[in-house]
């Protein structure tokens, strides 16, 4: 088990490519250099892979739903590159979170995370946005599952997941010491409310958190026409920790990997001797459940 790693957040940019090998051969550039850089956990944005998408010529831009189903046909090849790069370069890869069709017809939101052997697994997004409801009909998959590797023991909250703390705390009681939150915003607010998120789910788990960003436009589809946000990293404002918590933060909606050193004894540390004990201190909480009301109307 290693204590100490360097994890690359991407800021992903997106590109419109004329076929699958300009896709694959810019996925390597990326891979190349954050593993050129000595990072071990290399973190992709939320649908980054419908990017894929200007590779559907018949498709129109604005019919989502026939763009996510020919997305299916590329979804293996979308796996296997990923696997082969995880391999190639020794890194742990969470790839970019892809539109999955389920055996009920049902789509959800899939993040596929990949070790340096070749194995993988997912996590399916919790909580869809109202875009995801209404306008595309993206569904919730599986459950939550946290994924116990050689840097310690990870969640993966995509996106809105992390704006909502009984969720991630859930992942956090099961032993995550890391939080991935790839992310796609296509506003400034939007970006805001994961950034917030992110900092205050590191705050109340005393973790790591590391957020990445879809950046750039692509007007093939209205899913991702616009995007922008920084990646960033960030832990508890605390012992051991900058005085606001943030250990990256990229210079927002340029195309870059945003990189930290972390390491799991400082959260170990943090949790057993900081000036705070928000991790051990969040069963006290348990009677906010039930709130008395008091009638203060003179």
């Amino acid at each position: 088990m290693s204590e100490s790693f360097l994890v690359a957040s991407a800021q992903f940019g997106l590109k419109r490519h004329a076929d699958w090998a300009g896709f694959e051969t810019d996925l390597r550039v990326w891979v190349q250099s954050a593993a050129n850089a000595g990072a071990s956990v290399l973190v992709f944005p939320e649908y980054a892979a419908m990017g894929l998408v200007s590779l559907l010529r018949d498709v129109a831009p604005g019919n989502l739903k026939a763009q996510i189903e020919g997305l299916q046909s590329l979804r293996d090849a979308y796996l296997e590159l990923h696997r082969a790069l995880a391999i190639e370069f020794k890194v742990y890869l969470l790839a970019g979170s892809f539109p999955w069709r389920l055996k009920s017809g049902q789509f959800c939101n899939r993040a596929w995370l990949f070790t340096p052997q070749g194995q993988c697994d997912f996590q399916d997004k919790q909580v869809m946005t109202r875009f995801e409801r209404e306008t595309w009909g993206i569904g919730r998959g599986e459950p939550a599952k946290v994924f116990d590797t050689q840097f310690g023991r990870i969640g993966i909250a995509i996106c809105y997941d992390s704006e909502f703390p009984l969720l991630v705390r859930a992942q956090i009681e099961a032993g995550a010491e890391l939080l991935l939150v790839p992310s796609c915003t296509d506003s400034e607010a939007g970006y805001q409310r994961v950034h917030v998120a992110a900092r205050a789910r590191a705050l109340e788990g005393q973790c790591h958190v590391v957020q990445s960003v879809l950046v750039g436009e692509a007007p093939w589809s209205e899913a991702i026409d616009v995007n922008v946000g920084a990646a960033g990293v960030f832990g508890p404002p605390d012992l051991g920790f900058p005085p606001d918590g943030v250990l990256a933060l990229g210079e927002p909606n340029r195309p870059a990997w945003v990189y930290a050193s972390l390491d799991r004894r400082r959260v170990a540390e943090v949790r057993r001797s900081g000036q705070v004990f928000n991790h051990a201190h969040w069963v006290e909480t348990v009677d906010a459940q039930s709130v008395a009301v008091v009638r203060l109307l003179g």
